[in-house]
Order: structure tokens, then sequence, then C-alpha cells
């Protein structure tokens, strides 16, 4: 079975997570994955870039520990990390979603 690489916890960075937050697209998968299902699939997203392009928000958001990606038999699905988020940087999530 195939896995994805993701930071624990305690290793999440403050630097690296807003920096992921800081791109439109990326704040727009955020938003989808918090107010949407708790997991989707990366092709259940209307992005406005190109599918080379979504693959690296995804994985920018991935390796910065913003949010969880398994494969699903041939698909990966997403599922946002909000519960490491709080715990880690308490309020940030939330502020960042409210500001759209």
């Amino acid at each position: 079975m195939r896995t994805l690489e993701h930071p624990d916890r305690d290793d999440l960075r403050l630097d690296a997570v807003l920096s992921a937050l800081a791109d439109p697209v990326r704040r727009a998968i955020v938003g989808q994955l918090a107010d949407g299902h708790a997991e989707q699939a990366c092709m259940a997203f209307a992005l406005p870039v190109s599918k080379s392009t979504s693959t690296h928000h995804f994985r920018v958001l991935r390796e910065a520990g913003v949010i969880e990606q398994r494969y699903r038999g041939t698909a990966i699905h997403s599922t946002l990390r909000r519960e490491d988020l709080d715990a880690r940087f308490p309020g940030l999530l939330t502020a960042v979603l409210a500001a759209g």
C-alpha cells in the first residue's frame, strides 16, 4: 500500500503553515475541506488551475501539515488536520477561514 509522508503534530512549523495558507488556491482547498465532507478526493475540487498545479498545491498543504492525504484505491483523499492545527496554533485556522 502506498503512503504519503506527513509531519507529526509536534513538528508543525508556523512559518510553513502560514506560507501554505498564503496562497488563495490553497485557502480555497482548506475552506472546502472545512465546509464539506470530512474527506474528499482531490478530483472533487473545482480549482482554477491545471491538474499538475493542483497537485502542487495539495503537496504544499500536506508537507506543511495542513491536510492529511491517503490513498483510497487509485484516488488520493484529503482531510483537514483541524485538531492538530488547533492544538499547535490555537485560533489560527479559525481566523484564516473567517478572513476568507
